[in-house]
């Protein structure tokens, strides 16, 4: 019996308020994808990325959400999509970490996360979270940090 995770979602940032490191830098608001309590983002902050979800042009929101929903595959990764990103551009020329996301019936599993693009794997998951939670939390991310 696979363990099911539980899936949220909330706005937060690169830096907090009390940061040095953001003086100079762009502090990219997101929507930070949490799993059993823990941020993604921090789990991989040393990869100095952050979540592609909630944040950018509206149309890029969009896009998103739906890879994440498995309504559109990526261009060329096809099973796999952009999970964190360039905290600047969100452009996945400047690299990112992917992750294969499949659905079987109604559980959708996040597995294989990679640095891109040297395709080197991370230790993290495999993620089993229930559709319906997962759905949900997807597209509450939409218009989280605001369009930017």
């Amino acid at each position: 019996m696979k363990t099911i995770n539980d899936l949220q979602t909330k706005l937060s940032s690169r830096f907090d308020e009390y940061d040095p490191d953001q003086d100079g830098n762009k502090n990219t608001k997101f929507a930070d994808i949490i799993i059993d309590g823990r941020s993604l983002y921090q789990m991989l902050k040393k990869n100095d990325m952050v979540p592609s979800l909630g944040w950018g042009s509206e149309e890029n929101q969009r896009q998103m959400i739906d890879y994440f929903l498995l309504k559109k595959q990526h261009e060329y990764m096809y099973s796999r999509y952009p999970i964190l990103v360039c905290p600047w551009c969100g452009d996945e020329e400047c690299g990112f970490i992917s992750v294969r996301i499949e659905r079987e019936d109604d559980i959708v599993v996040w597995k294989d996360f990679r640095k891109e693009p040297d395709n080197q794997r991370i230790q993290l998951g495999p993620y089993y979270f229930k559709w319906d939670n997962y759905e949900k939390a997807i597209n509450d991310t939409f218009g989280t940090a605001g369009i930017q």
